[in-house]
């Protein structure tokens, strides 16, 4: 996990993160998301009346905020001023285009943390020169302040969210080592299916067919490790790019015969924390032509 304070110096674990609008990174539609009845500033949440203590194991309704409506604040551009940074409010930077953000968005929805996280969305395209110099030198997203520190890489960051923050836990005991697995395969599954976009589809092929494998290996629950879990979280904002990409371009349906991925996706869509983070599908395919199909 990539960390810095001041004074600090940085370490740098495995990529996981967007430093620009990258192959992967999306314009983010807001009118795509709907929720429940309150209405609240942009930057802060209200929580509803209800106290209830969340449960030890995440279910797919889980503690994520269906009882609040979130209002999502601009990104932020280089016009912008900063947030007061360090100053005891904890900050998840993310891009609304960005699949590695996305991941720890997700994470921190389904944790019911949008009252203890406080998000700053930043304009990968014209980002504001304190977020390097004051926030985060790498200058990528996401990154979390929390504890007076700034911490980095998607893959880190949902662990560390998992685990040092309240909410239903969101890595089941007992399936750490098929999670692990599943966590090391996920470079390789993106590339998979990358190489596939200019050329033919047997890599695709190759990669979905190791998802349909994965998920069939727990048969208490749609999802990779049963229940639902971080893997599920890790793998969403990629899936959710390349299914209607590979529909329309290649006229190649990921889920044809491959029923417990078709089923994942569908399970996946009712995950309300997941809902709230997603993009249009029209700007995710127009995009991946730009990228990959227009002329070089």
């Amino acid at each position: 996990m990539a960390t810095w304070t001041l004074g600090s110096s940085i370490g740098v674990s495995q990529p996981s993160s967007c430093s620009d609008a990258s192959v992967h990174c999306i314009p983010f539609s807001l009118r795509r998301l709907s929720f429940s009845s309150i209405i609240i500033s942009p930057l802060k949440l209200q929580r509803q009346v209800s106290r209830r203590r969340a449960r030890p194991v995440i279910s797919v309704k889980m503690a994520a905020a269906e009882d609040f409506q979130e209002v999502l604040p601009p990104a932020l551009t280089s016009a912008s001023e900063p947030p007061p940074i360090f100053d005891g409010t904890t900050r998840l930077y993310i891009s609304y285009s960005c699949p590695y953000a996305q991941r720890v968005w997700i994470t921190r929805n389904c944790k019911g943390l949008q009252t203890k996280i406080e998000l700053v969305p930043i304009n990968l395209q014209d980002r504001p020169s304190w977020y390097k110099e004051k926030v985060y030198p790498p200058n990528k997203v996401p990154a979390l302040e929390h504890n007076n520190e700034v911490k980095g890489e998607s893959l880190d960051l949902i662990r560390y969210i998992d685990s040092n923050f309240e909410g239903p836990s969101l890595f089941p005991e007992g399936r750490r080592e098929f999670a692990e697995e599943l966590m090391n395969y996920l470079n390789s599954f993106r590339g998979s299916v990358v190489s596939s976009f200019k050329g033919d589809r047997n890599e695709a092929d190759v990669a979905f067919d190791y998802i349909e494998s994965a998920l069939s290996k727990y048969g208490d629950g749609p999802f990779f490790l049963g229940q639902f879990s971080l893997v599920d979280i890790a793998y969403a904002p990629f899936i959710e790019r390349y299914q209607p990409f590979l529909l329309e371009v290649k006229t190649y349906d990921i889920t044809a015969g491959r029923p417990k991925l078709a089923a994942w996706i569908e399970e996946m869509n009712k995950v309300e924390g997941y809902q709230q983070t997603k993009g249009d599908p029209r700007e995710h395919v127009d995009n991946f032509k730009k990228r990959f199909l227009s002329p070089s």
